[in-house]
């Protein structure tokens, strides 16, 4: 009865969340529920969804990954100097950057496999490090002056959809079918139920671990493109917080912190619940500082249901 409780619960439960912030801000804010608002608060979340995919499959093996954030200011700058001061065609720049966020998740992954430092040490040290050289590489200056045709990719439109959005929703449809129709999805969530055991039988779990942080490495990256096209100037400073906003919105929706357990569909859900809290609050003129009090709220809220639930399915 209670492992029923608990499974309804991480179901239904986000989702309940949802609904009521939807009620609540459309009761207290004239904006909130005009078309116009509600795609902003798509387009918002569209880079933060797209690196929650990436986040969902590293914290599914019961790893966590803090440097997106810090990856997200690189590949801007990175990309924006590529652009503006080596003349390279938008296309190319942005493979280019994409490539080297794959191998910024290789060398995340070499140093978990290799040297045996758990995610979080490996990651939070790497966060520091692409920072600076993001600092680094610009002086702490903006870089602009993009070409015209690089703003389609954030402020494009097919139809009345952003194109980031159809960027999001398609990495989300595959993300689900690679988790639930492929035997690596199957891995990923064996690994981080249980790593010993699933190295027994045969997976090779070093290979996994590679894949899942090359994988959240590349999907930020993309998130970054976007937002790069968005804003149409590359700073250093982009990415500030992002890690934890990523982090809160994967396990807000339901994936365990201690790994092997979670769907993709309520990781969806819990992006929009970051973009409806960010975007309500900011309508209804809430401080930005007290709006960093609520997510780190929320943050503690999901993490402390995600343990409890935890330790409950442990004693059944």
């Amino acid at each position: 009865m209670i492992l029923q409780k608990l499974t309804f619960l991480r179901q239904y439960g986000i989702l309940a969340v949802l609904i009521v912030l939807v009620i609540f801000f459309s009761f207290t804010t004239d904006a909130f529920l005009k078309t116009e608002n509600l795609f902003n608060i798509t387009r918002q979340v569209a880079m933060l969804g797209i690196s929650a995919v990436g986040m969902s499959f590293v914290i599914l093996t019961a790893g966590i990954d803090l440097s997106v954030g810090s990856l997200m200011s690189l590949t801007n700058v990175v990309c924006a100097k590529l652009m503006v001061e080596g003349g390279v065609h938008p296309v190319l720049a942005v493979f280019i950057t994409l490539l080297m966020t794959c191998i910024i998740g290789m060398v995340n992954g070499t140093i978990i496999n290799l040297a045996n430092i758990p995610p979080l040490i490996t990651t939070l040290g790497m966060m520091t490090t692409l920072r600076g050289i993001s600092y680094v590489l610009c002086s702490g200056y903006p870089i602009w002056g993009f070409p015209e045709r690089f703003r389609v990719l954030g402020q494009g439109y097919v139809g009345p959809i952003p194109i980031p959005v159809i960027i999001m929703i398609l990495i989300f449809i595959i993300g689900w079918i690679f988790l639930n129709k492929t035997m690596y999805g199957r891995y990923v969530y064996g690994i981080g139920g249980n790593e010993e055991a699933s190295r027994l039988s045969g997976i090779n779990v070093r290979n996994m671990k590679y894949m899942v942080y090359v994988l959240c490495s590349f999907l930020t990256g993309v998130a970054s493109m976007i937002m790069l096209s968005r804003i149409n100037t590359g700073q250093p400073k982009v990415g500030s917080g992002f890690e934890l906003e990523v982090i809160t919105a994967v396990v807000l929706g339901g994936v365990s912190i201690f790994g092997g357990q979670g769907k993709l569909i309520g990781v969806f859900i819990g992006v929009l619940i970051m973009g409806v809290l960010s975007n309500g609050m900011i309508i209804m003129n809430i401080s930005e500082y007290w709006q960093l009090v609520v997510r780190g709220l929320v943050l503690l809220a999901a993490v402390g249901v995600d343990n409890l639930s935890s330790m409950k399915l442990k004693s059944t």
